[in-house]
């Protein structure tokens, strides 16, 4: 399979946002479209591993921020790249609620959907989700932001590789992950986040050393999962936490 014909189908990117009791997520996704008009309803499609669809699961309701072509990178690696399990991304980021204590974004953003799940698809990496819309709010006029333009334009160039240098590994620049060997093949997906090779940075030899996995520690209970790599879709067979809820043990 030629892992480069997925990449000519169109993305946008939005702020997914739930909550759940006292519980609040906000993550980054890149799949959404509108699934019917009468009644309205939209399609979403998330990382299982993430925090915002367990709260979803719990609350059937999500906002949906379109970000637009004024976000800065802070702003996706704020929401994108570090888990709701050990920060609140909300407390010391500007943000709106609605009337179900959902927050949401007003800058950098041009419209919000607010929604209750009507129904759901476990994908394996993912779960799509269908929305009824509740209310939808026009928030700025900018053009909304793609995939596309995120990757040519927001998201910061990776470094040149240099003749002299010889790369050992690949880190993943979503959760860290690093994949031993010089090369990474075209249809890898990290263990533990699912993204593919364009979110891999080369690790090169002059670098700290790459410390060797030995096994996985689930931070929860304990268990330990005897191996160099998560495979994907695995989760703890005693606790049921998944890949994201383990931390690797090193040689």
């Amino acid at each position: 399979m030629d892992r480069k014909a997925f990449y000519n189908l169109e993305y946008g990117v939005f702020m997914l946002s739930s909550r759940s009791g006292e519980k609040l997520g906000g993550c980054i996704i890149n799949t959404c479209f509108q699934a019917a008009s009468g009644p309205a309803r939209l399609a979403i499609s998330c990382i299982n591993g993430n925090y915002t669809p367990e709260l979803i699961r719990e609350s059937s309701l999500f906002d949906l921020t379109v970000l637009d072509r004024t976000v800065s990178f802070d702003t996706i690696r704020h929401f994108g790249m570090q888990s709701g399990r050990d920060t609140d991304k909300f407390a010391s980021f500007e943000h709106a609620v609605d009337e179900n204590g959902i927050p949401y974004l007003t800058k950098e953003a041009n419209a919000v959907f607010r929604c209750r799940v009507v129904s759901s698809q476990d994908l394996g990496s993912h779960t799509l989700f269908i929305g009824e819309v509740l209310d939808a709010e026009v928030l700025g006029t900018e053009k909304s932001l793609t995939y596309a333009v995120y990757q040519s334009e927001v998201k910061p160039k990776p470094e040149k590789k240099a003749r002299d240098r010889k790369i050992i590994g690949w880190r993943c620049r979503i959760c860290g992950f690093v994949y031993e060997g010089s090369k990474l093949p075209e249809d890898y997906e990290c263990p533990l986040c699912s993204h593919g090779p364009e979110d891999f940075e080369p690790v090169y030899e002059e670098e700290p050393a790459v410390k060797k996995i030995l096994g996985w520690k689930c931070k929860i209970c304990g268990y330990i999962y005897d191996g160099p790599e998560l495979p994907a879709g695995f989760r703890c067979p005693i606790c049921d936490q998944g890949a994201d809820e383990f931390e690797p043990i090193y040689a």
